[in-house]
């Protein structure tokens, strides 16, 4: 089925497949969304994947996005009679998977629907009425029938509080919803070509998984306790058969990683209020860039307080996503308890949820205060429903304050090296070039010397991007940007103004001459010269990303002039 919306000319397309005995998949591929969740930038589309399951009695695993409710529903009714499903099984209650559970209800109002404890208590703020539930535990097991035994890991913060996955021993399929998927939209509904989707995967876990790294853990070790997987049912993406071994050891890998980090920050929010948690996760995105581990706390979850006093006193920082103003008792006990934990030199970090009726905080910044916190970013007021600036605004902040809560270590990395060895590394100079790019309403640039023509057939160069900087998130595999090259013997204003600290939201263009490239990034007027580019590929390499990008166009203002050197003293900071 094809449909074109009016209002926006995006493509949306429902594919069904087989995908193992007596189970079939529904994938809603909206081919042209740009922008998803936590307003990361999305180059290929999503899907919203849904499964029936068919025993003697029939389950279906989640639900799709409400943008398509016709086309989802009649794609249903083709396969199965609504009426007949005795289970609806919700992996969690993000929108973009149980946008249409109440439909579902409508459809077959003797439904069981079958979730974690979190999540139906969500369901019942969303549907507004009765309906049968059976709420399940880590373990427990529904038999469907036909030796479709469905057994229950609950997963809670892969991506959202009320996760579970769903084991399907029969089939040995892991229904995983957001975990281990990617925002890749195609007609293939597995995963044969890995090359042509790993730059996705591993942006979405960065973006979406990396916050969470221990609960990804956790997850993992619960899921080595089951049968041999043989296949990941994934929310969104291509489903993972060929591959499934290889993603989840980058998962594992990923995740170890991040959580053997030095210094944590807790970020603490609200699941249901406002934009509490996907605000959150913005801030927390920033601050894993910095290498720093995040320990995400929904204030909600009926968190324990002698568990949560344990943690503020080990964090290096916080983060708080203010509540109500006429939160329940539990809540206001949890903020006593993190203001009676906190110590002085930690930092602290205040965002606004965005539901209208947040506590004030500034009183609650000042009570910080007062205890030797440092603020290590402006406040987060939050004065119209969250857009792309918005975000990007969080993430810096989340970076901010990463790289705050790191200042001693990467003083004592700047230390570390032989002053010889220091010294000679500080001789490879490189150009001076600023690198500007634009996505969507967000706009980023700054300076770089470490570029290298890399390639000819095609033209194409490489950059070193350090994994803290706030263009990094604008430099993803499709990305388009623009290497602007400064002039020898006139690039001392662009420097100085590119070098300067920004803060978080800023316009880093402000009193700055530009104009438009093809792409709408834009072009430094007073550059030498100018390059359009499209990032192609990226490099882990330690604390930068080396991104290769093909070059499309470009232009020399001033043919007889030299570009600008830079040379080091150092070699091992900037």
């Amino acid at each position: 089925m094809v449909a074109l919306t009016e209002k926006t000319k995006k493509k949306l397309t429902i594919q069904t497949a087989e995908i193992a005995n007596q189970t079939v998949a529904i994938r809603s591929l909206d081919w042209d969304r740009d922008r998803f969740d936590i307003e990361f930038g999305l180059q290929n589309g999503t899907t919203y994947n849904s499964f029936i399951i068919r025993g003697e009695q029939i389950a279906l695993v989640d639900t799709s996005h409400e943008k398509f409710r016709q086309l989802f529903l009649d794609t249903l009714k083709g396969l199965v009679n609504p009426a007949e499903i005795d289970y609806l099984i919700i992996s969690h209650t993000e929108p973009d998977h149980s946008g249409l559970v109440k439909d579902i209800l409508q459809l077959a109002p003797e439904i069981t629907v079958v979730g974690s404890k979190v999540a139906i208590q969500f369901l019942e703020n969303m549907v507004h009425g009765p309906f049968k539930r059976q709420i399940v535990k880590n373990g427990d097991r529904l038999d469907l029938g036909n030796g479709h035994e469905l057994e229950f890991v609950i997963a809670p913060n892969l991506h959202w509080p009320d996760t579970m996955f769903t084991f399907d021993h029969k089939t040995h399929t892991l229904y995983t919803c957001d975990a281990f998927g990617l925002h890749y939209c195609s007609d293939s509904t597995f995963d044969e070509d890995l090359t042509v989707i790993e730059a996705d995967f591993q942006y979405y876990y960065e973006c979406l998984m990396a916050p969470n790294a221990r609960s990804v853990l956790s997850a993992l070790k619960r899921m080595a306790e089951l049968d041999t997987i043989g296949m990941i049912a994934t929310g969104h993406g291509p489903l993972l058969y060929h591959n499934v071994k290889e993603l989840t050891g980058r998962y594992r890998s990923w995740s170890q990683t991040q959580a053997k980090a030095e210094t944590t920050v807790g970020v603490f929010y609200i699941s249901d209020y406002g934009y509490s948690y996907p605000l959150g996760q913005a801030i927390a995105s920033g601050i894993t860039k910095t290498g720093v581990a995040v320990e995400m706390v929904d204030l909600r979850g009926g968190v324990d307080l002698q568990e949560l006093r344990e943690l503020v006193s080990r964090c290096n920082g916080i983060v708080i996503g203010m509540p109500p103003a006429s939160e329940e008792a539990s809540i206001q006990a949890a903020l006593s308890t993190i203001l009676g934990s906190v110590q002085e030199k930690q930092a602290v970090g205040i965002f606004e949820a965005g539901g209208g009726n947040d506590e004030p905080v500034y009183p609650l910044l000042n009570k910080f205060r007062n205890l030797g916190v440092t603020p290590a970013f402006p406040a987060i007021q939050i004065k119209e429903t969250p857009g792309e600036a918005t975000y990007k605004l969080c993430e810096e902040a989340g970076t901010d304050l990463g790289q705050w809560v790191t200042r001693d270590r990467s003083i004592k990395q700047m230390k570390s090296l032989g002053a010889d060895l220091d010294k000679a590394l500080g001789r490879i100079s490189g150009g001076l070039y600023i690198i500007t790019a634009k996505k969507g309403d967000v706009s980023s640039a700054m300076l770089a010397s470490w570029v290298s023509q890399a390639s000819f057939q095609p033209l194409g160069i490489s950059i070193a991007v350090a994994k803290d900087r706030a263009i990094e998130s604008l430099m993803q595999v499709g990305d388009r940007f623009v290497l602007n090259v400064l002039e020898e013997g006139n690039y001392q204003k662009l420097m100085k103004h590119f070098l300067k600290r920004f803060a978080p939201g800023a316009d880093r263009f402000e009193a700055v001459k530009t104009q438009p490239a093809e792409n709408g990034t834009p072009i430094l007027t007073d550059a030498l010269a100018y390059m359009e580019c499209e990032v192609v590929s990226r490099m882990d390499s330690g604390d930068h990303w080396i991104v290769y990008s093909t070059v499309d166009a470009g232009r020399v203002s001033r043919p007889n002039a030299l570009t600008a050197v830079h040379h080091r003293k150092v070699g091992n900071h900037y």
